[in-house]
């Protein structure tokens, strides 16, 4: 029988002084897998060298952290390493799209996903998603073998229109105007952090993939519809209130085709996975040749299907992912012209079909980008793919553990048991 270990969630919601501030803000630096010496935490939190080895040396005692030994020399004294403790921290990831949510436990010191569920939630037109959706938080977080308090946190990337400081989603799991986050911490126990889905995928990128490090990058969510999150200056672009990126809703065709956002001729009604479903199942009935068969009933399912095929070189699948990749283009020819990015990271769903979509993107570049603007611009698929949104959601705990606020418990939390 392993001791339990100390409730670092009550223990970071606490706060009572500024030695437990400073204690979550190493814990943050410490989180993503990383592992970094006394004076590069030192300068990361703004504090002076000796406070940092002494707030360390306190949470290598309580085994939060733990050392790991010295770095290689560079010819001077090696620094000691430091790094969070294996198996202390945890954050729960939730990745929705309108159709399909996935739940997941993510170790925090390692960053890999631990234990998942998916499960089919409509978001539209459906009264009853947010209570759907707690109870399967609840009945989720109640199966784990792990010690619940050593979840500091839960983390939601979801579609539509965002006010991250209120708690409100204004497109869907309506909470009668008020904070859905309130109320999901009151029905659960732990902290919540929303955003938008898209915003959480750029997170991921930033913190952990071809984004890291970069200061000024796009990345555009390929999946239902066509998601944008920006990286500026360094630092995650949201926008006056939140509501920046929708670049799905670019008005680019004279299609006369109605958008879910109820306008017409949005970037979407062209370019998104479900009209590449949609043209796959039209195409099938109509007699084009192809490897696929009837696709499945469920759209994540046919969307796979389809994507699959068009790895393996079915013509027509070829045809229709390159058809929404020119789309695609055309709408990234305009970010080009405004932000002028030295990065683009095609990311999501999407990203399955792997390289196939940069030919026709770079062709639509060269002809509808100028030519000096768009030649200074990268573009990569995501190394994330299908994982992005959750190691977003996870960023997103990570990016709070200093801001967490003071949360009563609502589930019975079970004996730690080896």
């Amino acid at each position: 029988m392993l001791k339990s270990s100390p409730n670092i969630r009550k223990d970071l919601a606490t706060m009572a002084g500024k030695s437990d501030l400073y204690k979550s803000k190493i814990i943050k630096e410490l989180c993503l897998g990383n592992q970094l010496s006394g004076s590069d935490i030192s300068l990361r939190i703004d504090r002076s060298l000796p406070l940092t080895l002494r707030i360390l040396t306190e949470l290598v005692k309580e085994g939060t952290v733990e050392e790991r030994g010295y770095a290689a020399s560079t010819g001077g004294r090696r620094p000691l390493m430091y790094a969070l403790a294996a198996g202390k921290m945890y954050g729960i990831a939730v990745a929705m799209d309108q159709l399909v949510t996935t739940i997941a436990l993510v170790d925090l010191q390692s960053f890999t996903i631990l234990e998942s569920k998916k499960l089919n939630l409509q978001l539209k037109d459906n009264d009853s998603s947010l209570g759907q959706l707690i109870s399967n938080l609840n009945e989720f977080i109640h199966g784990l073998t792990i010690d619940t308090d050593k979840i500091i946190g839960i983390g939601i990337g979801m579609p539509g229109f965002i006010d991250v400081n209120k708690g409100i989603n204004y497109s869907y799991l309506d909470n009668r105007g008020t904070s859905l986050t309130k109320r999901m911490e009151d029905e659960i126990g732990i902290p919540v952090y929303i955003d938008n889905d898209s915003s959480i995928i750029a997170l991921a990128e930033f913190k952990l993939g071809g984004a890291k490090s970069r200061g000024n990058a796009m990345v555009i969510n390929v999946s239902w519809g066509i998601g944008l999150g920006m990286i500026v200056n360094g630092e995650l672009f949201r926008g006056y209130n939140g509501f920046s990126g929708e670049f799905s809703h670019i008005p680019i065709f004279n299609n006369n085709k109605l958008c879910d956002c109820g306008k017409n001729g949005c970037l979407e009604t062209e370019a998104s996975l479900k009209v590449v479903v949609e043209k796959a199942r039209h195409g099938i009935t109509e007699g084009r040749v192809t490897s696929m068969k009837k696709l499945p009933d469920e759209i994540e399912e046919a969307c796979q299907e389809v994507l699959k095929a068009a790895t393996r070189g079915d013509q027509f699948a070829v045809e229709l992912v390159s058809e929404a990749a020119m789309h695609i283009g055309k709408g990234i020819a305009i970010l080009i012209h405004i932000m002028n990015p030295e990065l683009i990271i095609l990311s999501g769903r999407g990203a399955a079909a792997g390289n196939l979509w940069l030919p026709p993107i770079q062709q639509a570049l060269n002809r509808y980008c100028i030519p000096r603007l768009a030649a200074y611009t990268n573009m990569e698929i995501s190394r994330l793919s299908k994982e992005a949104e959750l190691m977003g959601a996870a960023c997103l705990v990570v990016e709070n553990i200093d801001k967490q606020p003071k949360i009563k418990p609502a589930i019975p939390v079970r004996p730690f048991v080896a």
